[in-house]
């Protein structure tokens, strides 16, 4: 997504903005004894552990540097965080891996994983070791209400959310008969299931193929969607998508019938689909959670245009700061109990520096990032969050809208 596209293309927003975007840090007036109260803080060490290989690898840029800009937000306002760094892959083997290394190196939190699926495999240890773990872009429902997620939160929205605004999107595109191309995972099953109810509740007929990622073809998918005269294709993938979409085309599916979940939302992606003319994809159009307008264009011009889940990520360093600031300490039970209260009902604050400003004076706060005023709620999740809907027009990726929406509990 180029910064310029971003820019132009913004369009209706559910919620109202704030005066100041959270993407622009401003000077925050240092009361007495704040710079004592920052120096007195525990240094947090976050270890991150997101893609730098797998089907996800093209998430690794926005979301790593989400994370390094937040990490330089906060300690160019007086506060004390470090970071260790792990790949994730897509594969939960590795990531464990490079958890239980970043843990011994004294990781007092955990970043990622970059996939739902990912995250399942690390969650049991996390929790055990009574570790925080702030995900940026796991948008599972499941997470919200397994035992084990007690030490996890996330600054996204999940796919109960994700799913309204896709089958919206359909419905008023004149979508009458969905077939819905989901990855046999944790989160391509749930926004799947999600997505069916929410299509049923606007009288949109829908069907949920599962496909197996590990596929050499899917050819069989193709002729699946062939067979229910479907006129509405969802495909929710991630690097195998590119495979799936040429199938579709050469089954003589339109790219203007084609809606991508957040798992395709690559900016290379009409290239890789089709190397050379990439306005063959002209129509297709993708979801994902976006950062704020100024924040993804500081991102891209880092990245080279991909921002998705860059603004989550960044939010994941400062909630976690703020909630150690707050709690006095690095462990992990007392940071997850801040975690809520430094999110919600206080002061609202824009960045670490200001928040950290008004905490100094013994006043409650509330944490508007950029990827949305947040508002976690008691499980770790996200009670409003920020949503992007991009169409590819002359071969690459436009934002035709930028929202906040409300999450559905």
């Amino acid at each position: 997504m180029a910064a310029g596209l971003i820019t132009s293309a913004c369009g209706s927003s559910d919620r109202s903005s704030e005066e100041r975007s959270p993407a622009e840090p401003q000077e925050a007036p240092q009361p007495d004894g704040a710079a004592d109260f920052l120096a007195d803080a525990p240094e947090l060490v976050i270890g991150v552990v997101l893609p730098e290989t797998g089907s996800l690898s093209f998430l690794y840029p926005p979301e790593s540097t989400g994370v390094r800009l937040g990490v330089e937000d906060v300690r160019a306002a007086g506060g004390r965080v470090e970071i260790l760094v792990g790949d994730s892959g897509t594969d939960p083997d590795i990531a464990i891996e490079s958890v239980n290394r970043l843990l011994g190196e004294g990781a007092h939190a955990i970043i990622g994983a970059a996939a739902s699926g990912v995250s399942q495999g690390i969650i049991q240890t996390l929790y055990e070791s009574q570790i925080a773990q702030c995900a940026a872009s796991n948008t599972s429902a499941a997470f919200s209400t397994q035992q084990n997620a007690e030490f996890f939160f996330r600054t996204v929205t999940t796919t109960r959310a994700d799913a309204p605004v896709i089958a919206d999107n359909i419905a008023r595109g004149g979508g009458t008969n969905v077939a819905i191309l989901a990855r046999g995972d944790d989160w391509g099953q749930s926004l799947s299931e999600l997505l069916a109810e929410s299509l049923e509740e606007l009288n949109v007929a829908s069907e949920v193929v599962v496909f197996s990622q590990d596929a050499v073809n899917f050819q069989d998918v193709a002729d699946s969607v062939h067979s229910m005269g479907a006129d509405t294709v969802v495909i929710l993938a991630f690097a195998e998508g590119a495979q799936i979409v040429r199938s579709l085309l050469e089954a003589g599916v339109p790219p203007s019938a084609m809606h991508g979940g957040a798992g395709m939302f690559d900016v290379g992606f009409p290239s890789i689909v089709s190397p050379g003319n990439p306005e063959l994809l002209d129509g297709f159009t993708v979801y994902a959670a976006s950062g704020s307008i100024e924040f993804n264009e500081r991102l891209s011009e880092l990245v080279g245009g991909n921002v998705v889940f860059g603004g989550q990520a960044y939010d994941c360093v400062v909630v976690l700061a703020l909630a150690s600031l707050a709690a006095g300490t690095t462990e992990g039970p007392d940071i997850l109990a801040e975690v809520q209260n430094v999110t919600r009902y206080g002061t609202k604050c824009f960045d670490y520096g200001e928040c950290a400003a008004l905490m100094a004076q013994g006043v409650d706060i509330d944490y508007d990032g950029v990827s949305g005023p947040l508002d976690l709620d008691e499980v770790g999740d996200i009670s409003v969050g920020r949503f992007g809907v991009a169409q590819v027009r002359d071969g690459a990726f436009q934002v035709i809208r930028i929202q906040d929406i409300d999450v559905p509990q």
